[in-house]
């Protein structure tokens, strides 16, 4: 059997393998091809066993204790998934230090266009679904941008942009994440304990103050994030919330004496695993929709908002609220990169998924309602994928071609 040739450096043995392994991790086209990969396993064995997918990932673990008593599929996209959100607080973080975002004005342009790419998809789908998605707050579940899907996505073919495509994507995504969290948080958290939050923020305080004097045991710090996540998971805030603001809280700054900041220590081990492992697997464990009811989706006004939320309303938002702020002289484009690039960036934000499909299934207890806005999710996330890729193919030529480069 041959291998592919990325693979065939891990048939070797040696004591290079294993960094060899995380090498071919941290390549991002890996991980995009990985991801989507993932996505169409998950769409074939949903579709073609579902009682088996539903029951497995259905299946659940854990103590009765602290409400740790989850599905295995709660399981990755509130504990695993957390992991992928604190390694990209730590990226954004570091952007907006001594990176691309350096600077209010380069900042501002990232938080303005995921303003705009919050507010358009839930004024388009309210008015497209007639009203329908103000009932239970659906009208929230296009706000949000999957980050690992579309840096994925953008991964596969955009090697040839400038760095600030990519990093403009990743904040904007993680700044409406931030925003979609909140949303649940205000809209759906029932029963916030005040307690469990305030410890859980405690934690993340003691964290800081120990990443800060650079007192880092993995003994220690280990515990003190299962710790703080667990809090967090308890007061009802949608435990990812957990990753982000350690991420955030991580040093990206060298100190006197120090090769590498904490946060490039913890990048360089976690990203494989966040990229190779957890973002592949949190894609079959989400993806798996059911397509028997597409066309009962494709009339239903709830399901239409959201699609149109998604496309038109991502599109819209995230590029006009991008070209205001810089008409307005409120913010500058990064470095190397025009309009013509953004109009990718606003697509890849029409690719919903990760909390797009949880809010579609805090909205509503109604099975119908629920298969319809995910099978909505799904479809718009395709479609903005496909034409992304189209897109991000005519810029990667017009990069490569410019006089030079």
């Amino acid at each position: 059997m041959r291998l592919p040739s990325p693979l065939k450096q891990f048939t070797r043995s040696g004591p290079g393998r294993t960094e060899a392994l995380a090498d071919f991790f941290r390549r991002e086209a890996t991980g995009g091809q990985m991801l989507l990969g993932a996505t169409a396993l998950a769409l074939l064995w949903a579709n073609l066993a579902p009682g088996v997918y539903d029951d497995l990932w259905g299946t659940k673990v854990g103590p009765d204790w602290l409400h740790l008593r989850l599905s295995l599929s709660a399981w990755v996209s509130d504990g695993l998934l957390a992991i992928f959100f604190f390694v990209a607080g730590m990226e954004v973080k570091r952007e907006l230090t001594v990176g691309e975002l350096a600077g209010w004005r380069a900042a501002a342009l990232p938080l303005l266009a995921a303003l705009g790419g919050m507010v358009a998809p839930a004024v388009v789908a309210l008015a497209v679904s007639r009203g329908a998605a103000a009932e239970g707050g659906a009208w929230a579940i296009p706000v949000a941008t999957d980050i690992a899907f579309a840096l994925g996505v953008l991964a596969l073919v955009g090697s040839a942009l400038p760095t600030g495509v990519r990093v403009l994507l990743l904040s904007l995504a993680v700044i409406d994440d931030l925003g979609a969290i909140g949303l649940i948080a205000l809209l759906f958290t029932k029963n916030l304990d005040l307690v469990w939050l305030a410890a859980g923020l405690a934690l993340c305080a003691l964290y800081w103050l120990a990443q800060r004097h650079r007192r880092t045991p993995l003994v220690m710090m280990v515990p003190l994030v299962a710790a703080a996540w667990i809090c967090i998971h308890a007061s009802g805030v949608h435990a990812t919330v957990t990753g982000i603001v350690l991420g955030l809280l991580t040093p990206v700054v060298t100190a006197r004496g120090e090769e590498r900041s904490p946060a490039e220590r913890l990048e360089k081990r976690l990203h494989p695993i966040s990229a190779g492992i957890i973002v592949p697997l949190f894609a079959l464990a989400a993806a798996g929709i059911q397509l028997a009811s597409l066309g009962k989706a494709v009339a239903d006004p709830l399901a239409q908002g959201v699609y149109l939320g998604l496309l038109a309303g991502k599109i819209v938002g995230i590029f006009g609220g991008a070209w205001l702020a810089v008409r307005l002289r409120l913010a500058t484009l990064p470095g190397g990169i025009g309009w013509a690039d953004v109009l990718p960036v606003a697509v890849l934000g029409g690719i919903g998924y990760t909390v797009s499909l949880l809010i579609a299934r805090l909205a509503t207890d109604d099975p119908t309602a629920i298969q319809h806005t995910s099978t909505a999710v799904l479809a718009a996330s395709l479609t903005a994928t496909l034409l992304a890729l189209v897109l991000l193919r005519l810029r990667a030529g017009a990069h490569l071609t410019r006089p030079g480069e």
